[in-house]
């Protein structure tokens, strides 16, 4: 099975990305993973890629499909893979859908996480992590029960991502609304499209994937039906 979760930053993706790797035996590829690895390495595609995410800007299709491409030909699909933050433009679903043919494959469902922007702003300005374990926080919804002390390790410092402000945040919706949006059309065309509220308490989130992934039991398709 290979899925993309679409969705704007801060929407859960990666979250429900983590839930389904464990459920589903599935390969999570997060580009957002992928590329701030590369800037965390001081990669050529790395220090590229930095300056452009820092100013909330989507980082350039051929950057982005070079990555991917080479993360699909690592060969640990195990049962499929989840596709978090890939493809985010037109050009990079019609490249996905290249790479995938030229590997005999095709792509199972697109899940869009819908969700309403004040909100996720809100959830991602707040969010802060423990400099030592990386454990997450976020003000004022999961504070740590001693105030200053991380609740997993003890350690006293912690950490905000530098694109985390609301002005880039809001930067990033925008570049959402504006390129990868479109997406919507493009795989509801496919018949591959179901969405979920991704504003809802995760569990309930991952209960809607699920059923979006699976018919219900005893339920039947008719000819030609997708997916």
């Amino acid at each position: 099975m290979i899925l993309v979760l679409l969705g704007p930053p801060g929407a859960g993706k990666g979250t429900q990305a983590n839930l389904l790797t464990k459920q589903r035996s599935l390969v999570q590829l997060s580009t957002g993973d992928m590329l701030r690895a590369a800037v965390a390495a001081g990669t050529a595609l790395g220090r590229k890629a930095g300056a452009i995410m820092e100013r909330g800007e989507l980082v350039p299709d051929d950057l982005v499909i070079g990555l991917i491409a080479e993360r699909l030909d690592q060969g640990d699909a195990g049962q499929g893979y989840i596709l978090d933050g890939f493809p985010r433009t037109i050009a990079q679903a019609e490249a996905l859908d290249r790479l995938l043919v030229e590997r005999g494959k095709q792509l199972d469902r697109v899940i869009e996480m819908k969700v309403d922007d004040d909100a996720l702003v809100e959830r991602i300005t707040g969010r802060f992590a423990c400099a030592h374990c990386g454990e997450g926080y976020h003000d004022p919804y999961k504070m740590p029960k001693v105030p200053g002390v991380c609740d997993r390790c003890g350690g006293t410092n912690f950490v905000r991502r530098k694109d985390d402000t609301e002005e880039v945040v809001r930067a990033r919706l925008k570049a959402y609304h504006a390129q990868t949006e479109p997406l919507i059309g493009y795989y509801k065309a496919q018949g591959k499209l179901r969405g979920v509220d991704g504003m809802a308490d995760i569990a309930l989130v991952q209960k809607a994937i699920n059923q979006a992934l699976d018919p219900p039991e005893g339920a039947h398709k008719p000819p030609n039906s997708p997916g």
